[in-house]
C-alpha cells in the first residue's frame, strides 16, 4: 500500500468464518462451494478489486496441528491471486477460536497463532498485509459474553480472557510475520456501531460507547489507568502483566478497519414490553432491550461517514471500511453500497485518511440470521451467487466494477430511497407516518392489474420502496401492439412485468384462439416493443409445459412437451419472447398460493374446511407450489440483476396435491383428515395434466424450502385476520 492515494479504492472480501459450536465447525467457504472452485479469483479479479481479504485460516490449514500445516489449497489460492496481480490482506483466525487443540480461552492461544502466522509468512513473503484475528472484540462477545459461539461462556470474565488473548495474538503474530517480512502491515478490522439508549439505560450505553474501541485502544497502547474501562478490566481479569504487554509492546494498526452493518447501531430500552422476549437482557443492575438503533431511534443510524470521523480523530491512523455487506433485497444491497462509498467519500473530503471500501461476501453469507449458531441453509447472495453451483453475478456486481474503475454505478433502482431511510424502519417506536410518495426515477411497468400476480408485484414493489406502475386491461390491450408501444412511450419503463395473461386451463381447451392470444401473442408484442425501447421483460410460464413422464423434478434445460393447449401456449411464448429478445427473463413457475388472494387451492381448502365439509385434493399429481411472496421477491431480484433467458423459480419441493392440503391444513388448525384424495382427472377438466411437474433449477433454487414458505404463509395470513379482527 503507497502512503498516499489519489482516489478511493474498491477492495473485496469472501466470508470465511470458520466459527465452532459445541463440537461443530461451521464453514463458510464449504458452504458456498469456494473451497472447490479456483477460478472464482478470476472472475473477482475480472471486477477490477486489486485488494482482497482472503482466509489463510489456522483451523483449515493446521487442524490437528501447528507443526502439521496442509498447505495445498492455499498454495494453489494465493499463488492465483498473486498472477492476477491481486494483493492479498492474509486473514488467520476469521471469528473462530483456533483449531480443537487451543480455545480463546486457552493460555497458549497467542503462542500457538504466532507460530502458525510465522509458517504463513514463511511460506508466502510476498503477501505484506495481515488481519491475524478479524473482529476479536466481536468474537470475545460472541463467544465469552453471550456464549453462541465455543466456548459457550456468559460471563465478563471469559469475555475479556478471550478478548486478551486474541490481542496478544494479534501483537505475537505481527512480531513473528515481521521476522520474515519487515515491512509486514496490520490491517485490524472490528465493528464501529455505537450505542444509544433512554436516560435510564445511560450508563450502560456509555460502557458500550468506550468498550467498542477497546481493540484498537490496547492495540494502539491507550489502556492504562485513565482509560474509561481500565477498572473493568482489571476486576474481570486482565493482569498486569496483560496491561503492561500492551503499553510496551504498542502494535498500532496500520489500517483501522472499520466493520458497519445496519445492525451494528444499537439501542438500549428499560421498557421492556416494547419489544420482543429475544432482545431482552440486562448488566446485572438494570433490565432492558438490546435492538437495532434504526428501528428504535429517531435519527437513525450513525452512518458511515460519521464513524469514520470520529476513528480519525482518536486514532490519526489510515482507515478502509472493511465490510460492507447487506442481507437484503437487491436494490437495497446497491443503495447501501453506493452510501458507504459516498460516506467514505465524504469523510476523505473532510481530511480523514480512508484508503478504500471493502465489498464483503462476495461469494455472499451463510446462515448469519441465526448469527451461524446451526446451519438453516439460510444464503444471502452477494456480488456473485452462488445457488447454481457457479458464480452468478448479481446486479452488485457491475456496481463494483464502476467504483473499481473510477466511476459510478447508474442501476435505474439505486434513484429511490433505502428502507432505512423510510419512515416503516420504526417498528419499535411510533412515529408519524408520511404520505407514501411515489418513488423516484423510472418505474417498473406491471401489466395485470386484476390478476393475483400483478398485484402481488404492486404490493411488494411499494414495500421495497421500487418505483412502478401498475396497469391493466383498460389502460393496455397487450394483443394489440400499437397499444403496448403507447404504454411505454407513455410510462417509459425501464422494466416490464408481464402479470397478465389466460389463466383458466380446463376452458382453453374450447377457447385456444383467446388463450393463444393472450399468453402467445400478448408476451411477443412486448418482447418487440421492448426491444425497441431497450426495456427489460420478464414473462411468466408454467410447469404445464411438460408432460410430466420424466419421473423427477424438470429443469430448465428439459424440452416442453406440453398435454393441453394452456401448456401449448405457454411453450410457444417461451420460444417467441426468447426469439424476438434473447435478454428477457421467463419465468417458469407453478401452483400459486398466498396470503393476499381469495383464488387459489389453499384459500378454497380453507373455506370449505372452515363451512364443515370435506375438501377434495388430487393424490396422483405432484407438483411445486409456489408461495407468491416468495415468487416475487426472487422475480425482482433476477430483473434488477438484469437475468436473463428461462429460470425456474418455486418452492423447494415436490409434493401431491393431497399432500399439501393436508400439510397446510394441519397448520392451520383443521383436521386433515377432512381431506379426502380424488385423481387429477375426476377434479379438473377436460384439460389433461402431467402427473409429475415439479420444478427444479440448475441455475440455482433461489426459494426457500415448502415447509418454510408454509410456515410464513400461515404466519401472513393469521396476521392478516388479526388485522381484520376476523381471528377466531
Amino acid at each position: 500500500m503507497s502512503d498516499a492515494r489519489d482516489r478511493l479504492e474498491m477492495w473485496g472480501g469472501v466470508e470465511c468464518t470458520v466459527n465452532r459450536v459445541g463440537d461443530r465447525w461451521f464453514d463458510q467457504l464449504s458452504w458456498s462451494g469456494h473451497d472447490a472452485r479456483l477460478d472464482d479469483l478470476d472472475r473477482i479479479a475480472g471486477l477490477g478489486i486489486r485488494t482482497l481479504r482472503y482466509p489463510v485460516l489456522w483451523e483449515r490449514l493446521a487442524p490437528h496441528s501447528v507443526d502439521a500445516i496442509d498447505w495445498s489449497w492455499s498454495d494453489e489460492r494465493l499463488h492465483r491471486l498473486r498472477d492476477l496481480g491481486v494483493r492479498t490482506i492474509a486473514g488467520l483466525v476469521h471469528h473462530g477460536s483456533g483449531p480443537a487443540y487451543t480455545s480463546l480461552v486457552d493460555p497458549q492461544f497467542p503462542e500457538q497463532l504466532a507460530r502458525f502466522a510465522s509458517a504463513v509468512a514463511r511460506r508466502y513473503p510476498w503477501i505484506e498485509d495481515f488481519t491475524p484475528v478479524n473482529e476479536p472484540l466481536t468474537t470475545a462477545r460472541f463467544s465469552g459474553l453471550y456464549g453462541h459461539w465455543y466456548p459457550h461462556e456468559r460471563s465478563d470474565r471469559v469475555y475479556v480472557r478471550a478478548l486478551v488473548n486474541q490481542l496478544r495474538g494479534v501483537v505475537l503474530a505481527m512480531d513473528a510475520i515481521r521476522q520474515t517480512t519487515p515491512r509486514a502491515r496490520l490491517v485490524q478490522t472490528e465493528d464501529c456501531g455505537r450505542a444509544f439508549g433512554t436516560a435510564a439505560t445511560m450508563a450502560q450505553v456509555r460502557h458500550e460507547r468506550d468498550r467498542r474501541w477497546l481493540t484498537w485502544d490496547l492495540l494502539t497502547a491507550r489502556v492504562d489507568d485513565r482509560h474509561p474501562l481500565h477498572r473493568f478490566l482489571v476486576e474481570r481479569g486482565m493482569a498486569v502483566e496483560d496491561e503492561s504487554f500492551f503499553l510496551d509492546r504498542r502494535c498500532a494498526p496500520d489500517i483501522v478497519g472499520l466493520n458497519y452493518y445496519l445492525t451494528s447501531d444499537r439501542f438500549l430500552d428499560e421498557r421492556l414490553e416494547r419489544y420482543p422476549a429475544a432482545s431482552h437482557g440486562g448488566n446485572g443492575d438494570i433490565a432492558y432491550a438490546d435492538v437495532e438503533a434504526v428501528r428504535a431511534r429517531r435519527a437513525g443510524i450513525v452512518g458511515h461517514e460519521a464513524h469514520l470521523l470520529r476513528a480519525w480523530k482518536r486514532y490519526g491512523l489510515p482507515m478502509a471500511i472493511t465490510e460492507v455487506h447487506l442481507g437484503c433485497t437487491r436494490e437495497e444491497q446497491l443503495r447501501w453500497l453506493a452510501e458507504s462509498w459516498r460516506g467514505a467519500e465524504r469523510a476523505r473530503a473532510r481530511g480523514a485518511d480512508v484508503r478504500a471500501v471493502t465489498v464483503w461476501a462476495l461469494l455472499g453469507s451463510h446462515n448469519w440470521n441465526s448469527l451461524v449458531t446451526r446451519d438453516e441453509r439460510h444464503y444471502e447472495s452477494g456480488v456473485f451467487d452462488t445457488r447454481g453451483g457457479a458464480l452468478r453475478p448479481t446486479a452488485l456486481a457491475p456496481a463494483v466494477a464502476a467504483f473499481a474503475a473510477g466511476g459510478a454505478p447508474t442501476h435505474p433502482v439505486l434513484r429511490g430511497t433505502p428502507w432505512w431511510r423510510r419512515p416503516e424502519r420504526m417498528i419499535y417506536t411510533p412515529v408519524r407516518r408520511a404520505t407514501v410518495q411515489r418513488a423516484p426515477g423510472p418505474p417498473i411497468l406491471i401489466i395485470g392489474a386484476t390478476g393475483t400476480l400483478g398485484r402481488a408485484f404492486e404490493r411488494i414493489c411499494r414495500v421495497r420502496g421500487l418505483a412502478h406502475r401498475l396497469v391493466g386491461r383498460q389502460q393496455v390491450d397487450i394483443v394489440d401492439p400499437t397499444a403496448v408501444d403507447a404504454i411505454l412511450r407513455s410510462v417509459d419503463p425501464w422494466a416490464v412485468v408481464n402479470a397478465a395473461g389466460y389463466v383458466r386451463v380446463d376452458a382453453a381447451e374450447a377457447d385456444a384462439d383467446a388463450c393463444r392470444r393472450a399468453n402467445v401473442t400478448g408476451p411477443a408484442n412486448l418482447a418487440a416493443a421492448c426491444r425497441r425501447r431497450g426495456v427489460r421483460l420478464v414473462t411468466f410460464s408454467s410447469d404445464l409445459v411438460f408432460d410430466g413422464r420424466k419421473g423427477r423434478a424438470y429443469v430448465e434445460d428439459d424440452d416442453p412437451r406440453p398435454l393441453n393447449v394452456y401448456g401449448a401456449a405457454k411453450a410457444e411464448a417461451e420460444r417467441r419472447v426468447l426469439d424476438v429478445l434473447p435478454e428477457a427473463l421467463v419465468v417458469r413457475t407453478s401452483a400459486f398460493f398466498g396470503p393476499w388472494d381469495e383464488h387459489n387451492f389453499l384459500a378454497a381448502a380453507f373455506r370449505t374446511l372452515g363451512a364443515g365439509g370435506a375438501f377434495l385434493a388430487p393424490a396422483d399429481s405432484t407438483v411445486s407450489p409456489t408461495y407468491v411472496p416468495d415468487l416475487v421477491h426472487a422475480t425482482l431480484d433476477l430483473l434488477i440483476d438484469y437475468a436473463s433467458g428461462v429460470w425456474h423459480l418455486a418452492n423447494e419441493g415436490a409434493i401431491t396435491w393431497y399432500e399439501f392440503a393436508r400439510a397446510a391444513a394441519a397448520r392451520r388448525g383443521f383436521n386433515p383428515d377432512r381431506i379426502a384424495p380424488t385423481d387429477t382427472a375426476r377434479m379438473w377438466t377436460p384439460a389433461l395434466r402431467p402427473a409429475f411437474s415439479a420444478l427444479s433449477s440448475l441455475r440455482g433454487q433461489l426459494l426457500r424450502p415448502l415447509d418454510a414458505a408454509l410456515d410464513a404463509f400461515m404466519k401472513e395470513v393469521a396476521e392478516a385476520r388479526r388485522a381484520t379482527g376476523t381471528d377466531a
